[in-house]
C-alpha cells in the first residue's frame, strides 16, 4: 500500500524568550493512502504541531514531510482541515460556507456545480433542508457536520482533524463518529485525527499512533482490529472484550508517555 503521508526524522523546537522549546524529536511515521490515522499522546506533546507540518503551515527544523510523493515546503491547497471550533462564517448560509473551498481552489467551476457538490455532502450528513440557514441557527453538532462537509467538498488529498469533536456532548460526539464512517464509505479519503479520546481513536482509526512526552517521537503504533459487520463499525463494538484490550494497551502507552509507568512494566 502506498503511503500518502511520510514524516521522516522530523525535529522541531519553538523559539521562546527563555531559549528553544523542543517539541518533536526525530519523529518518523507514515499514513497509507486511504487510511485513517488517529494520533494520541500527552497534552502539549506536539500533536497540533504535527498537523501544521503536514499542511505546510510550518517547516521543521530538521527532517522532511512528504505528501503524495512530494516534499511539503509550503501550504498545500489540497489539504482539508477541521477544528474543534467549526469557524463557520455567520454572514454566509450553510451552503455558502460549504462551497467556500471550491471558490478558492476551483475557480473555473460553475456556481451550479459547486452547489450540487455541496448539497451531495449536506444530504449525506443529514443537513439537507438547512442549507439556507445561518450558522447561529444550527446546533453545535449540526455546525460541526457542516464544517466536515466544507473540509472535504474539494476532495482533498488528506483531511486533517484537530480534535473536531472535543467540545461536543457525548451523544452528539458518538453520532458524529458514525457520520465520519458514512462519509468515508461514500467519499473515501485519507485522514489524520488529533484526539485525547482513546475510544474515539479506536472507533475511527485504522491505526492509532501514540506520541511520547515532549519532545515527542513515535512511541507506539497500533493497528486497529475493530469488530464490525457489514463494512461499518457500530458503537456497540467499543464494549467488546476485543476493544477493551486495545483501549487497555493504549492507556498503558499513555502512562508511559506521561512518565507514570516504566516501559518495562508494559
Amino acid at each position: 500500500m502506498t503511503n500518502l503521508i511520510d514524516i521522516k526524522g522530523v525535529t522541531h523546537a519553538y523559539k521562546t524568550p527563555n531559549g528553544p522549546l523542543p517539541v518533536l524529536d526525530n519523529l518518523t511515521l507514515s499514513v497509507p493512502e486511504g487510511e485513517f490515522a488517529a494520533v494520541v499522546g500527552p497534552s502539549g506533546c506536539g500533536k497540533s504541531t504535527l498537523t501544521r507540518l503536514v499542511t505546510g503551515l510550518m517547516k521543521p527544523d530538521q527532517g522532511e514531510v512528504w505528501l503524495h510523493g512530494q516534499r511539503v515546503t509550503s501550504p498545500r491547497r489540497t489539504v482539508g482541515m477541521a477544528f474543534q471550533n467549526p469557524v463557520l462564517l455567520e454572514w454566509r448560509t450553510i451552503l455558502d460556507n460549504v462551497i467556500l473551498p471550491l471558490e478558492i481552489v476551483a475557480g473555473s467551476m460553475s456556481r451550479r456545480a459547486r452547489e450540487d457538490r455541496a448539497m451531495e455532502l449536506l444530504q449525506l450528513v443529514g443537513l439537507d433542508g438547512f442549507e439556507h440557514k445561518r450558522p447561529s441557527e444550527l446546533s453545535g453538532g449540526m455546525r460541526q457536520r457542516a464544517s466536515l462537509c466544507r473540509a472535504i467538498v474539494h476532495k482533498p488529498e488528506v483531511l486533517i482533524m484537530d480534535e473536531p469533536f472535543g467540545a461536543l456532548d457525548a451523544f452528539t460526539r458518538e453520532d458524529l463518529w458514525q457520520t465520519m464512517h458514512q462519509l468515508r464509505a461514500q467519499e473515501p479519503f485519507t485522514a489524520v485525527l488529533i484526539t485525547h479520546d482513546l475510544r474515539e481513536s479506536v472507533y475511527l482509526g485504522d491505526q492509532v499512533i501514540v506520541l511520547s512526552g515532549r519532545p515527542a517521537t513515535t512511541q507506539f503504533v497500533m493497528d486497529v482490529d475493530y469488530p464490525q459487520a457489514g463494512g461499518l463499525r457500530e458503537i456497540d463494538g467499543l464494549y467488546t472484550s476485543q476493544c477493551a484490550e486495545m483501549l487497555a494497551t493504549l492507556r498503558d502507552q499513555i502512562k508511559i508517555a506521561q512518565g507514570r509507568q516504566p516501559e518495562a512494566a508494559h
